[in-house]
C-alpha cells in the first residue's frame, strides 16, 4: 500500500487521524547532497548541517538566470482561527508543477518559536505537503534566529556601554533610544523593563523593552540584503537615537556594524531542505507579516530563481499584509516581477467572515459562506491593483460540500477569474495539479505587467493612504499626537522617501480584530512611525499592535516532549 492509499484508507474514511507528525517520520528523507544535485548545485559546494540540512552558498545566485524564472505569489484571504493553509498550498503547488514537468522550487520563511510554542503552530506545512524534517526546522534548524538575536542584542549592549562610559560618549540621550533588545519565544512580562539598576557599576537606569526576534530590525535587514557588503552597509545605517543636542545616532557611530555582520556570516546563507515528494526547498528569513514585511530573504528568493522555471514563495497572512509588503517593499528593492498570485480561500474562513461560529465551521452553511464572500473579492480587487493576474485556490477540506464549493466557482466565473479546487493536505502534488496547470496557463499567456501600489517618492502621508484607502478600504487616515511629531522627525532626518512597512492586524482589513469580512465606513489610526533606516522603510504603528506576543493559557508546549532516543512528540 502506498503511503497516501494508507491515509485515504485510515484518515478520511476510517477517522484515523494522523497528525503532521506523524505523516512526516513516515517519509524516507533523501541525503541534503541528492537534493543539492537536484537544485542544481554541486554537493561539494554546499555547507552540510547533518544529513538532511544545508546552506547554499551566496555565490550561486545567478541574476541572468533569475531574470527568466517565473515567480508565484501565494497569499490568502484575511485569516482565521481555523487556518487557510498559505504555506501548505505554497509546498503542494510546488510539488505540482514538478509533477507536470516545471522545473519548481518552494521558497518560504522559518518558523519563530514564539508560534511553535503558542498557539499559531510551526510554518512547515501539513498533511502530505511538508517540508522536512519537520521537527528541525520548526525548533532552531540551522541557527539563524539565534544569530539574529545575538546580532541584534549586541547592537543594544554597545549602546548601554556607550551611555556608561566616560571616555568614549557619544552623549546619547537615553530618553531617545527605541532600540530594545530581542528574544526569539513569547513573554510577555518582558515587554516593559527597566535597565542599569544596581548602582553605577551597573550601568544607566533608563526605560526599555524586548519583541520577539521575528520583528527585530536585523530580521528585516537580513531579509531584504542582497549580499554581505550591503547587509553591513544597512546594519549601519540602524537608527539609534539622538545626543542631548539633537543630533541623530546610527550604528555606524558606534562602529557596531563589523561585529554585527561577522555574526551574520552564516545566517545570511539560505537553507536548502525537501519537500515530502522528493524536491528541494529554500527556508530563510522568518519576520512576520503584521509587525515586518512578512516574506522570506530576497537572497533565498533569488537562489530559487536562479535553478527553477517556476518559484513558488508566500508572503504571511492576508494579501492586505504580507503580499501588499511583498510587492510595494521587497520586489520593489529586489526589482522582482512576479507573473502570477494564487489566493488560498478556504470554505470554512469565509463562513467565519460571514457570522459563523468558530465551532460550527464543519457544518454546511451556504447563507453565511455568500455573506463572507464580500472579504475575498475584497482581496481579489486588490491583486489587480498590482497588475498581477490571481487565481483562487481553494484549499479543500473533507467537509466542504459540493454545494459550497460551487458558490465559489459561480463567483469566479461571474469575474473571469480562473478558480482551482486544491486537496494539498490529503493528496500532495497530486491534489495541487489542476491549480498548477491554471498558474501554467496564467504564466504562459504574458498577461501579468505587475506594477507598484505607489512611487517610494511620494510623501510619506501619501503613502499611508494609498494603502490604507485602496488596500484595507478605510475612509481615511487619522494621526495621533506622538505620530505626527514622528512625521516631523522622517522630515527632519530626510527619510521621506522610504517605504511604509504598516504594522496592522492581521484579523481584519481595518486596524479593529474584530471587523470581519468587508468593513467599510472606517478610520485607520496610526499610533506612531517607527523609523528603521537599515531595513529601508518606515514602520507607521496602527491599533493595538503586540511585538512581543503572550502565550495563550494552555500553550503548544504543554504537548510536546521527546523521549531517551531522541524522538520528539507532540510537535502537531
Amino acid at each position: 500500500m502506498s503511503i497516501l492509499e494508507h491515509f485515504y484508507a485510515h484518515h478520511i474514511y476510517k477517522n484515523y487521524p494522523m497528525t503532521d507528525l506523524q505523516i512526516a517520520k513516515g517519509v524516507s528523507l533523501k541525503h541534503i547532497s541528492t537534493i543539492a544535485e537536484k537544485f542544481g548545485i554541486d554537493p561539494e559546494n554546499i555547507e552540510m548541517f547533518g544529513k538532511y540540512k544545508a546552506k547554499l552558498p551566496l555565490k550561486a545566485i545567478d541574476r541572468e538566470k533569475a531574470q527568466e524564472s517565473n515567480l508565484i505569489l501565494v497569499s490568502a484571504i484575511s485569516p482565521t482561527p481555523a487556518g487557510e493553509g498559505k504555506t501548505t498550498m505554497s509546498i503542494g503547488l510546488s510539488e505540482g508543477l514538478n509533477r507536470l514537468g516545471k522545473k519548481s522550487t518552494v521558497v518560504l520563511r522559518e518558523p519563530s518559536l514564539g508560534p511553535v510554542f503558542g498557539i499559531k503552530g510551526g510554518a512547515t506545512g501539513g498533511g502530505y505537503s511538508q517540508v522536512l524534517p519537520m521537527e528541525d526546522i520548526n525548533l532552531h534548524f540551522t541557527g539563524d534566529f539565534a544569530a539574529i538575536e545575538k546580532a541584534h542584542n549586541l547592537l543594544s549592549a554597545i549602546i548601554d556601554n556607550n551611555i556608561q562610559s566616560k571616555t568614549n560618549s557619544l552623549l546619547l540621550d537615553p530618553r531617545s533610544i527605541g532600540w530594545k533588545r530581542v528574544m526569539d519565544m513569547n513573554d510577555r512580562s518582558l515587554r516593559h523593563i527597566i535597565v542599569g539598576l544596581g548602582g553605577t557599576t551597573s550601568g544607566v537606569p533608563r526605560e526599555t523593552g524586548f519583541d520577539i526576534t521575528a520583528a527585530s530590525e536585523i530580521m528585516a535587514i537580513l531579509c531584504l540584503a542582497e549580499s554581505l557588503t550591503d547587509l553591513k552597509q544597512r546594519l549601519g545605517n540602524i537608527f539609534v537615537g539622538y545626543t542631548y543636542d539633537k543630533k541623530p545616532i546610527y550604528a555606524k557611530d558606534l562602529k557596531a556594524e563589523g561585529a554585527m555582520a561577522a555574526l551574520l556570516k552564516d545566517a545570511i546563507k539560505p537553507n536548502l531542505v525537501q519537500t515530502i515528494e522528493g524536491n528541494p526547498a529554500i527556508i530563510h528569513g522568518g519576520p512576520f507579516a503584521n509587525i515586518a514585511q512578512g516574506t522570506n530573504s530576497v537572497i533565498a528568493t533569488l537562489m530559487g530563481m536562479s535553478y527553477s522555471d517556476y518559484t513558488v514563495t508566500e508572503a504571511g497572512f492576508g494579501f492586505d499584509l504580507g503580499a501588499e509588503k511583498f510587492f510595494d517593499i521587497k520586489c520593489q528593492s529586489a526589482h522582482l516581477k512576479p507573473k502570477a498570485v494564487v489566493l488560498t480561500t478556504t470554505i470554512r474562513a469565509l463562513k467565519y467572515h460571514g457570522g459563523a461560529d468558530l465551532k460550527s465551521l464543519t457544518e454546511p452553511n451556504v447563507e453565511a459562506l455568500k455573506k463572507g464572500l464580500p472579504n475575498l473579492e475584497k482581496h481579489l480587487e486588490n491583486i489587480t491593483k498590482f497588475q498581477v493576474v490571481p487565481v483562487i485556490a481553494i484549499n479543500k477540506f473533507v467537509s466542504d460540500t459540493d454545494e459550497e464549493i460551487q458558490v465559489i466557482k459561480e463567483l469566479a466565473t461571474s469575474k473571469g477569474i480562473r478558480l482551482a479546487v486544491a486537496n494539498v493536505w490529503a493528496k500532495g502534488g497530486e491534489g495541487s495539479e489542476d491549480l498548477a496547470k491554471k498558474v501554467i496557463e496564467i504564466v504562459e499567456s504574458g498577461s501579468s505587467e505587475f506594477k507598484p501600489l505607489y512611487d517610494w517618492k511620494s510623501s510619506v502621508k501619501d503613502k499611508i493612504a494609498t494603502i490604507a484607502t485602496e488596500i484595507y478600504g478605510a475612509e481615511y487616515v487619522d494621526y495621533t499626537s506622538k505620530a505626527k511629531a514622528d512625521l516631523r522627525k522622517i522630515t527632519n532626518l530626510g527619510l521621506d522617501q522610504l517605504p511604509v512597512c504598516i504594522a496592522k492586524t492581521q484579523k481584519s482589513l481595518s486596524d479593529n480584530p474584530k471587523l470581519l469580512g468587508r468593513p467599510k465606513d472606517f478610520i485607520i489610526t496610526v499610533r506612531e512611525i517607527e523609523i528603521a533606516v537599515g531595513a529601508g522603510f518606515l514602520i507607521p504603528i496602527t491599533g493595538n499592535i503586540m511585538r512581543m506576543p503572550g502565550l495563550p493559557a494552555h500553550p503548544a508546549s504543554e504537548g510536546i516532549d521527546i523521549n531517551d532516543d531522541g524522538e520528539i512528540t507532540g510537535l502537531f
